[in-house]
């Protein structure tokens, strides 16, 4: 085993890189709960031990690292204010320390120590190589840094002498102090390093692993890293080093230029770093955080070249050219998909291929089938769940852990054994949601055939090459806000361990402790390097994989600047030069506001007030509240527009009559602004017979109902991979009593709602098959079991068994009863009948543009909502879109075939007839698609033209049509 010193050569060829409301709406509810999962038993990194006594692990709850235990060995806190172990000053430019200390007059000096032997005694802070007298500029901060920094923008500041080696300090154990006249230590603390950081390092030259020709050149930007080697693995998983390459620093960049052999070799880097988190200098061994491949175990970063042609499927460079085509974003409609979900039971697909990528490509398959039907109604997207690197999924499948269902399909309907057995092995199969993300530029290897070598970045492009082919784009869900690892030997630590010191990848509070608000180590897309990582990934993604579009897991805890730096970024790739139609890229996320980023504490954030204006998408859950009823934080039987609220009841108190009356005629103006787009600007008659705009309309918590100024802003749903599916909430929130043909149809009229509205649609899978998950409220690691789907129409999974006790105990009573009624589970009969139902919502919204106006403009031009005011039928919205006609004035014409629509929805349990005098002389028919619907009660819809009076049946959504020439 040799060691080898090799030059850094700048720039090399870049082959592998791209550079160019109130709490209760606050945020979906399993952003706080599907997070975590128990930690796996610790790995050796490596085969040989590495100089690490510990493994540290931050729990979810965790406010302080696991370190802050040595606290009282670092000082005792009858002698001096203040520790070590917190970072409370912040290092914001070479110039400037900001420190909130209350020290008066007291003077203040900065530390360091190469060896990291700072440490508190009762005369102050000793062990250290340099004492800087730091002087206090009484103008405070600089405007730029207050507006870097908002959540400091009052802490004092002091002058760090220009003479200073700045570069040199970064890497050594740092410390600011204060004393009074008698030279008593008054306060002392660490130093959050960001800011300087992103002055004097930031850097947007290549990174990762660089192929060329002749060389693999390799670039690690570690600017506080006191040194850094890169070992070189023949096999992926033990043995030997080949060799271990010292890297050269410049300016921070670590790198080094190796033989074209190390192409389909492995490595992993050793860093020897200063971590606050243990108070010590510590040699650490860490993935490359820019890794396009990986070792089976996670441990190793595989040399992949991904523009090598024998990782790229037959016909791969010109699938830009076979894609679905989508002329405007308004076009697009949203199906959310687990990758595992999709396969695991489809005894249809090889047992090979189930729960994994290449299911995708089984032609004949019951899922692909069903996809096939969705996309010829008229879906253009499907949206994966988290399909990178990421925790809580062995991706060595010979160590997973089962449970034989034929043992669990022998427990009653209500039973508790079932999750019991689940619960029992659910960190150790095969299923996870995917929200722990490891490292964001690699695929998943549990989905792959093999995870070790090539396979999982070929498998992933036949999967989108097979979905693109069926006509059907991909989106793909990143977590860019949360890291799953931190500290310096968590085995799912990357960027906190080697990248930089803790601190710049991950946000911490005002004492230096990571923030938790998306529930485990926050990441922080304000410090330069962060948000370059973050675009450099969006961009691997679309070009390597040709991904269609992004999914932004809690979008509002990235920064706005972050997100339209990543719609531009994507929109400039062109055919020609990246072989992808960046302008036909689709990114939305989740645009909560919550945590330390809320009322832009750390910034102007990608909130859904924010993001108006950008093009962006972001979830509207007001219209999935008012649909459904209550928000997922309140009583699981509070009920929505279509759930029974006042006109069916479910027994649980929503207060007197009049209460109840007026909290459906507000649902309904929610649902109203949500329908068309969720406008800011969109002017309506409310309940109250005012005439308001989108952003007047307010929520039960007093915000604004609207935010968005594009139609494309708002992604309109009623259920998510997030709570209880929608049949199951349907299941909840009726009365215990009706029908599940009744059930059924109000599951069908929540999703009509949705398909029939501006802006964007979105479905979670499942929606239109009746799925259950047997009521669990948060299946992110249920298990195959509870998130089981039958593309064969055969079962929806209700009734297998009482969901997993964590989550769902406290509903248990509710729960159990409905459980144990085998009339609430649908037949077959009932599952393709809402199959088709869907298909024909999808088939009438693509039948006219109308549904799918392009601009804020049109929308309020062209749409209109009748049976409004405090005299209108509650539980029935009346929408009408109307056309110009070619050669006349007023409005442009649109569509060649209708002139006028009418969309009615009627969430009451009977049937409703009514006129309505503003549509009084349309020609008006039943839309073709509903005529021919194997649907016999909504064929009963009837219009007549000499009285204008609609006729309704029960919990239906009826759709008129006006034909030109008629």
């Amino acid at each position: 085993m040799g060691i080898y010193t090799c030059s850094l050569l700048l720039p090399p060829p870049t082959v592998n890189s791209h550079f160019p409301n109130h709490i209760r709406h606050a945020f979906s509810s399993s952003s706080i709960r599907r997070r975590f999962t128990s930690p796996p038993k610790p790995k050796p990194i490596l085969p040989f031990p590495p100089n690490c006594a510990n493994f540290y692990r931050l729990q979810c709850s965790a406010s302080l690292p696991m370190s802050a235990q040595q606290d009282s060995a670092s000082t005792s806190p009858s002698q001096v204010e203040g520790s070590l172990l917190k970072s409370r000053a912040f290092w914001v430019s070479e110039s400037i320390i900001a420190w909130n200390v209350d020290a008066g007059d007291d003077s203040c000096y900065l530390f360091s120590s190469k060896t990291a032997a700072l440490s508190l005694t009762g005369d102050g802070v000793s062990g250290e190589d340099v004492k800087v007298d730091l002087r206090e500029d009484r103008h405070g901060l600089p405007q730029n840094v207050k507006e870097k920094f908002p959540h400091i923008k009052d802490y004092r500041a002091f002058n760090v002498p220009s003479d200073l080696d700045v570069k040199s300090l970064l890497k050594a154990q740092l410390a600011v102090a204060t004393f009074s006249s008698d030279g008593r230590c008054s306060d002392a603390t660490g130093l959050q390093l960001p800011g300087i950081l992103d002055e004097l390092f930031s850097y947007e030259g290549p990174l990762g692993a660089v192929f060329s020709k002749e060389a693999v050149s390799l670039y690690l930007w570690a600017p506080t890293s006191q040194a850094v080697s890169v070992l070189i693995y023949k096999e992926p998983l033990g043995g030997n080093p080949l060799e271990i390459v010292q890297l050269e620093e410049v300016n921070g960049i670590w790198g080094t230029r190796g033989p074209k052999s190390w192409e389909g070799c492995y490595y992993v880097y050793e860093v020897s770093v200063y971590h606050p988190s243990t108070l010590q200098n510590e040699k650490c061994y860490a993935n490359d955080p820019y890794a396009r491949g990986l070792s089976s175990d996670g441990r190793r970063t595989l040399f992949i070249n991904i523009d090598s042609d024998s990782i790229k499927p037959d016909g791969w460079d010109k699938l830009v050219d076979e894609k679905p085509d989508i002329l405007s974003s308004s076009d697009i409609s949203i199906y959310e998909l687990h990758i595992r979900d999709f396969s695991a039971n489809d005894q249809t697909v090889l047992p090979e291929f189930r729960g994994g990528y290449l299911a995708f490509t089984s032609q004949d398959s019951a899922g692909v089938s069903h996809l096939k039907k969705l996309s010829k109604a008229g879906m253009t997207h499907v949206h994966l769940l988290p399909a990178f690197q990421f925790a809580g999924v062995d991706d060595e499948k010979e160590n997973w852990k089962s449970v034989d269902s034929k043992i669990l399909e022998k427990f009653p309907s209500d039973s508790s054994e079932q999750q019991a057995l689940i619960t029992a092995i659910q960190n150790d199969d095969g299923y996870n949601w995917g929200y722990n993300p490891v490292l964001w530029g690699v695929p998943k290897g549990s989905y792959a055939s093999n995870a070790n070598g090539s396979y999982r970045a070929l498998e992933f492009r036949k999967m989108v090459q097979a979905l693109n082919r069926l006509g059907l784009r991909v989106v793909l869900d990143v977590v860019y806000n949360h890291l799953h690892g931190s500290g310096p030997f968590d085995a799912n630590s990357v960027l906190d361990k080697v990248m930089i010191v803790p601190g710049y990848y991950l946000r911490r509070n005002t004492d230096g402790f990571i923030e938790n608000s998306t529930c485990v180590n926050n990441t922080a897309s304000e410090h330069f390097m962060v948000e370059r990582l973050i675009l450099d990934d969006l961009l691997h993604w679309a070009v390597d994989y040709k991904v269609d579009g992004f999914r932004f897991d809690l979008m509002g805890h990235m920064m706005k600047r972050t997100m339209v730096k990543a719609k531009d970024a994507l929109c400039s790739l062109t055919k020609d030069r990246d072989g992808v139609d960046g302008s036909s890229i689709y990114i939305y996320g989740e645009g909560w506001d919550f945590g330390e980023v809320a009322n832009n504490g750390r910034g102007v954030n990608a909130s859904q007030f924010n993001i108006c204006g950008t093009g962006i998408g972001s979830f509207n859950d007001r219209i999935r509240d008012a649909i459904l009823g209550g928000s997922p934080f309140g009583h699981p039987l509070q009920q929505g527009f279509v759930t029974g609220l006042l006109l069916q009841p479910n027994g649980y108190d929503h207060g007197p009559e009049a209460v109840a009356e007026r909290m459906l005629a507000e649902a309904k103006d929610h649902i109203q602004v949500g329908m068309a787009a969720n406008l800011r600007d969109f002017v309506l008659t409310n309940c109250e017979g005012k005439e308001v705009k989108g952003s007047e309309v307010l929520t039960y918590g007093g915000t604004s109902v609207a935010y968005a100024l594009d139609p494309t802003e708002t992604v309109n749903y009623a259920s998510a991979h997030d709570n209880e599916t929608l049949f199951d909430i349907v299941s909840l929130k009726t009365p215990f009593e009706i029908s599940v043909e009744e059930r059924c149809r109000i599951n069908l009229l929540a999703t009509s709602i949705i398909a029939l509205s501006q802006g964007i649609p979105f479905f979670h899978c499942g929606d239109e098959i009746l799925r259950s998950k047997s009521l669990d409220r948060d299946s992110y690691n249920s298990g195959d079991w509870f998130n089981r789907i039958d593309f064969t129409y055969n079962s929806n999974n209700w009734g297998v068994g009482l969901p997993p006790k964590e989550k769902n105990e406290k509903s248990w009573p509710l729960m159990k009863p409905r459980l144990a009624e085998p009339s609430f589970k649908p037949q077959k009969s009932h599952i393709h009948a809402a199959v088709e139902f869907f298909s024909d919502l999808l088939h009438i919204r693509y039948s006219s543009p109308l549904f799918r106006l392009r601009t804020a403009n049109a929308i309020q031009e062209r749409l209109r909502f009748h049976n409004t005011g405090p005299s209108s039928v509650p539980g029935l919205i009346l929408m009408s879109i109307e056309d110009g006609h070619e050669g006349l004035p007023g409005l442009s014409q649109l569509d060649p075939i209708y002139s006028y629509i009418v969309v009615i929805v009627n969430a009451r349990p009977t049937e409703v007839s009514f006129t309505s005098s503003s549509i009084r002389g349309r020609a008006l028919q039943l839309h073709p698609v509903q005529v021919k619907s194997n649907d016999e009660i909504v064929k009963k819809s009837t219009y007549d033209t000499g009285s204008a009076r609609f006729t309704v049946p029960a919990r239906t959504t009826s759709v008129f049509v006006e034909p030109r020439g008629v």
